[in-house]
């Protein structure tokens, strides 16, 4: 089994980002993030700490790019409802006058 760091990261983005498994992966890791069990103990003055600083840095990239790409979809969607409205005939009012005819 090859195991690396770039598997490692690669595995968690693709978790947080399927949305089945997404909450439980975010839930996972914040329950680590205040956990006193670690990989790297806490009270092991520098190492202690990087762990969750990557953990916590990962965390708030992948949240803030689904935040971000949610906002995209959202605005692309009111975009498309801006100008299906105003493009589609059938959803323009015509002011007619109507006037009688008078037959002879």
């Amino acid at each position: 089994m090859n195991f690396s760091l770039s598997s490692l990261y690669d595995w968690y983005r693709n978790a947080v980002r399927h949305p089945k498994y997404r909450w439980w992966v975010i839930l996972g890791t914040v329950i680590y993030l205040v956990s006193p069990i670690d990989i790297a103990p806490d009270f092991i003055p520098v190492l202690g700490q990087i762990d969750d600083v990557m953990l916590a840095g990962l965390l708030f990239t992948e949240l803030s790019q689904m935040m971000i790409a949610k906002l995209q979809a959202r605005q692309e969607n009111k975009n498309v409802t801006t100008n299906a409205s105003t493009e589609n005939p059938a959803s323009k009012t015509v002011d007619v006058d109507a006037e009688t005819v008078a037959t002879s």
